[in-house]
């Protein structure tokens, strides 16, 4: 590399980190400020605070922001060196608007390289403690499913509740059903069903069993069974966001698994798993507008190039969340969801670049 690949690179990355870290400090200062009520009234230990909960968000901050404060450090450092004629200089010097652009892609490869280290590995590690801290002196995590849940827990084999509590680990009106090759073979009702912690098994009271072979029906009753099968409790009732605590490995293995059961909230997960490829790769698609934006030296000078970064940078974002509705509720693919932001303003950065003055 050049001299002024090092410059620039410097520049970028180190306008990027400071931007950051003051937006950290900001945030923390809010966030404190909105949860410390709840901190006395549950009485959150300091230490907790500090080393559970605050360090923990740090990571978790920084890549949420990656992609708006790469686009925000491009546009200030660029838009500053092109009023300083730097870059007038720099082109002047016989390097090409192209070979320019160079030192920026390396930087923003860094950072998305970063983005996606901490996205899929470090922060759901980090977040294991944050979320523990978070329902013990926050906010509830988990939430019971509406009524009438339908599953599969294994192939051919399909349990139904009405309902289940999770704080009491009891459901009511329970089926299990087993099906092969389009057939009912088995099927047990309950009118209650109790999850037992110390044994690991499930109690029925009042069960009704139906077995269908080629001898014919068999049928069983009673009053009270004790039973293992392949169903839990956390698979009755959902843990807010707890994709947040999986690596890109076990994001995918529980899609897998929601899958098996029919779940609608598979699609919610394959969502989060698009974007934490679609994000890091948005760090470089912002980079080429926000170099092609900044780099021409204007009248309005770095107000004007913050003002069109910031309309960017938001109109980005408005996409993501439309995109991320059109998923979550209608019939959009979640591939496409992630993606279509980028594919969009990839086209439009290659136009820019293309129309930037050289």
């Amino acid at each position: 590399m050049k001299i002024i690949d090092i410059y620039i690179i410097k520049k970028f990355l180190g306008t990027f980190f400071y931007a950051i870290s003051l937006l950290i400090i900001i945030v923390i200062i809010f966030d404190v400020s909105e949860n410390i009520d709840e901190f006395f009234e549950r009485g959150a230990p300091w230490d907790e605070t500090i080393f559970s909960y605050y360090l923990n968000f740090i990571p978790y901050f920084i890549n949420l922001f990656s992609y708006l404060f790469t686009f925000i450090s491009v546009i200030f450092f660029t838009s500053k060196m092109a009023s300083n004629s730097e870059i007038i200089a720099i082109l002047s010097g016989g390097v090409s608007f192209y070979r320019l652009l160079r030192p920026y892609l390396i930087s923003a490869l860094i950072l998305a390289m970063m983005s996606f280290y901490l996205s899929n590995f470090l922060i759901p590690k980090t977040n294991i403690k944050r979320r523990v801290f978070k329902n013990k002196y926050i906010e509830t995590l988990s939430k019971d499913l509406d009524r009438n849940i339908h599953l599969q827990i294994e192939p051919g084999n399909f349990a139904y509740l009405e309902n289940f509590n999770n704080s009491t680990g009891v459901g009511y009106k329970f089926t299990l059903e087993n099906v092969s090759d389009h057939k009912l073979k088995y099927k047990l009702t309950a009118d209650k069903i109790k999850w037992d912690s110390t044994e690991n098994k499930w109690t029925l009271s009042n069960y009704f069993i139906r077995t269908i072979d080629s001898t014919g029906e068999n049928i069983v009753k009673g009053t009270s069974l004790d039973t293992v099968i392949n169903l839990l409790p956390e698979d009755l009732y959902i843990q807010k966001e707890d994709f947040e605590e999986m690596n890109y490995w076990e994001l995918n293995e529980h899609i897998a698994k929601e899958d098996l059961k029919g779940s609608e909230v598979a699609k919610i997960y394959a969502i989060e798993k698009h974007q934490r490829i679609a994000s890091p790769f948005a760090t470089i698609v912002l980079t080429l507008i926000g170099f092609a934006l900044s780099s021409r030296k204007v009248r309005g000078g770095i107000g004007m190039h913050l003002g069109m970064g910031i309309t960017f940078t938001f109109t980005f974002i408005l996409f993501m969340k439309v995109s991320t509705v059109f998923a979550t509720n209608g019939n959009l693919s979640p591939v496409l969801a992630a993606w279509i932001p980028n594919i969009i303003f990839t086209i439009l950065g290659l136009i820019l670049i293309r129309l930037a003055p050289k």
